[in-house]
């Protein structure tokens, strides 16, 4: 039955990309603030598909109201569905991503329309000096900037890999910056198309204040997404109906179960 959720879900969630795309695309030189209520839709319309067709379902924790006003958010990144999911916390958020979705027809006008902020990889140090300036002049006009501080999703349990762009970003931008932890890689695993059911769970913490060095901003952070990431991973592991585990989570319950003794 897993498979067939799964399939279904799959096919819904491309097919009601596409609707939202064309049909809205007639509307795409709309003002950007008029462009968002689309956006959002699309994005809520996919969590509402997942909860429907596949059981899964979504719950945001520390959110007491939409995050609005310049602000810096970083979040665990395990999967495809915090790239959407998210949206409907921000009031107008603009996203970190690679220059290459930008390439793809149709999507990409829409990530250019959007604001998104992209970053060519094969520039190399220029490339994080222009997502600096992009993103403080981007928080500079009320946005919300939210970037994925490993870069690129990690299976949950493996070993946390946090990169320096976001000390820059945190650095350029010179404002608080609100960790995100999640196990949405429990039931979305990355690069798979099983969609477990159960409970997604997404928890917004407590920012990290503006202006602290930068290797205790990072160690803060870190320690801020990790100790919350896991504590996700275990209710979801020892909850009712548990999620398949990658062996990466398996075997960071065992360090976590030692640790614990």
């Amino acid at each position: 039955m897993m498979v067939v959720r799964s399939i279904l879900y799959n096919a819904a969630f491309y097919a009601n990309l596409l609707v939202w795309m064309m049909v809205c695309l007639p509307l795409i030189w709309l003002p950007r603030r008029r462009l968002r209520m689309f956006m959002q839709g699309w994005a809520l319309s996919s969590v509402w598909l997942l909860r429907v067709i596949a059981g899964t379902r979504l719950e945001v924790r520390g959110l007491p109201r939409r995050l609005d006003g310049p602000l810096l958010v970083a979040a665990k990144h395990q999967s495809m569905f915090e790239t959407f999911a998210l949206l409907h916390c921000f009031a107008d958020p603009a996203f970190i991503l690679k220059h290459e979705l930008m390439r793809i027809p149709v999507f990409g006008w829409w990530l250019s329309r959007m604001g998104m902020i992209s970053v060519r990889r094969d520039k190399g140090a220029r490339a994080l000096k222009d997502m600096g300036r992009d993103a403080r002049e981007t928080a500079e006009a009320g946005r919300q900037v939210l970037i994925f501080p490993e870069g690129t999703r990690r299976p949950p349990g493996a070993e946390p890999a946090y990169k320096v762009g976001v000390v820059l970003l945190y650095e350029e931008m010179g404002m608080p910056c609100v960790p995100v932890a999640l196990n949405s890689g429990l039931y979305w695993p990355r690069r798979k198309w099983q969609r477990y059911p159960g409970t997604i769970l997404v928890e917004f913490l407590e920012p990290l204040p503006a202006g602290l060095p930068r290797k205790e901003f990072l160690k803060r952070l870190e320690t801020d997404i990790e100790t919350a990431s896991d504590r996700l991973l275990v209710e979801a592991a020892t909850g009712p109906n548990p999620p398949p585990l990658p062996e990466t989570a398996r075997e960071r319950l065992r360090v976590l179960g030692e640790a614990a003794k």
